[in-house]
């Protein structure tokens, strides 16, 4: 890697839900991160994101960066398949899903590839931004113009996800690249954060230069409803 890189990962169940079914990799070593967070309201999301975080975790070391691109999509793939193939054991109706968020940096270069509405941020030279857009029913919505991205917030299916791994159908993941500048700070979280703590007040802490356990604290003292993780990776 040509950029030295530090990371900061923290991942709790929130202030209402008594277990907490978002899983993380932090791989600074290989730079790689991810945050999964298990489709709510199915009672093996846990299972799901885990699933997840352990086939990245098992990712071998050495690889040039085409090699770890493309050990990413094979086993998220395999998970997918593999998830699919539990709920159909499970029976009808049943679903193991999750979603996945993923940042690879190496050589001066940043890689993102992602399924569902946990989020990845970007700040830089002081540009707070959005780099991924999550795939979900109220997302459609606003992109059709019918709501507002306040409104959609507030949505009562504002949890509805429109992609997933172990989702119905084949793997679909989003891909976003571009190029590595010295100071970027990175923000991989799921929905939990987001849905506690707006964008401005997200921004306005990584521009203090606050790490990701203070992020999750003032999820916490918001009330976070929902699992909170977040891994800040700072690129120096």
């Amino acid at each position: 890697m040509s950029a030295a890189q530090r990371s900061e990962a923290i991942t709790h169940p929130g202030a209402v839900r008594p277990r907490n079914e978002d899983a993380m990799v932090d791989r600074t070593e290989i730079g790689l991160w991810a945050v999964a967070d298990g489709a709510g309201g199915h009672g093996s999301g846990d299972v799901a994101s885990h699933a997840i975080a352990e086939a990245l975790a098992e990712i071998p070391d050495g690889l040039s960066a085409a090699e770890l691109l493309a050990q990413l999509r094979l086993r998220l793939t395999a998970v997918h398949a593999e998830l699919q193939a539990e709920a159909e054991r499970r029976g009808p109706g049943k679903l193991l899903a999750s979603t996945v968020v993923v940042l690879l940096a190496r050589g001066g270069h940043f890689a993102c590839l992602w399924a569902g509405d946990s989020r990845i941020y970007m700040l830089r030279g002081g540009t707070f931004s959005r780099v991924t857009r999550d795939h979900s029913l109220v997302q459609e919505l606003v992109d059709a113009g019918t709501l507002s991205e306040a409104e959609a917030e507030a949505h009562p299916q504002a949890n509805v996800i429109t992609r997933a791994i172990g989702g119905h159908g084949e793997l679909m993941l989003d891909k976003l690249s571009g190029r590595v500048a010295p100071g970027d700070r990175f923000l991989l979280c799921s929905d939990g954060l987001f849905k506690a703590v707006p964008e401005t007040e997200i921004a306005a802490c990584l521009a203090a230069g606050q790490g990701a356990n203070d992020l999750i604290n003032l999820a916490l003292e918001r009330g976070a409803r929902d699992n909170v993780t977040a891994i800040i990776v700072d690129m120096d």
